[in-house]
């Protein structure tokens, strides 16, 4: 089964993404708005008991982190992808560097860049069209993040919550 693991912010940062995501993202209805914190990975039925126990694990590690939404940026040309930036801080970082320690399989292929997707998948002349559009309407958002959530994939692709783990910061 795959699984991966996530931080969703409040509803009023997913409000507005959605407003987004309901035209540009085509994975609009297999999950809601979300930062990723681990990619997708395989895992059966035994294994995840370990995973979630390790998570728990980190989550006694990590303190709540500040989200800041600070623009609207782009992974192009790589792909098509826009996204609200969320600015890096040493707390997100400590937790995704966490999040890909040996026991999960090591550093990811791809730097990290904390983000909200908005759109997906667009071709390049609607890319660049909405692109230019979401960039001057900008977004300014701050919030605290107090938990982390370990997900899976159904059948269908969507995506729902396996685990959810308080960050405390208790084992600092």
């Amino acid at each position: 089964m795959k699984y991966g693991v996530a931080a969703f912010p409040s509803k009023k940062l997913q409000d507005i993404a959605n407003s987004y995501r309901k035209r540009y993202d085509p994975h609009y209805e297999l999950i809601t708005p979300h930062m990723t914190l681990k990619d997708p990975f395989e895992a059966d039925a035994s294994k995840i008991k370990d995973v979630a126990a390790e998570m728990q694990n980190i989550a006694k590690r990590h303190k709540p982190f500040k989200l800041h939404a600070t623009r609207v940026s782009t992974f192009s040309p790589v792909t098509n992808t826009l996204y609200f930036k969320v600015e890096p801080n040493a707390d997100i970082s400590a937790l995704h560097e966490d999040l890909h320690s040996d026991f999960f399989g090591g550093m990811p292929k791809h730097s990290f860049v904390p983000h909200v997707t908005i759109g997906q998948k667009l071709s390049d002349t609607e890319h660049a069209d909405v692109f230019a559009q979401l960039k001057m309407a900008g977004i300014d958002h701050d919030e605290m993040i107090d938990r982390i959530h370990l997900l899976y994939q159904l059948e269908d692709g969507s995506w729902t919550v396996y685990e959810t783990f308080r960050l405390t910061g208790d084992d600092q």
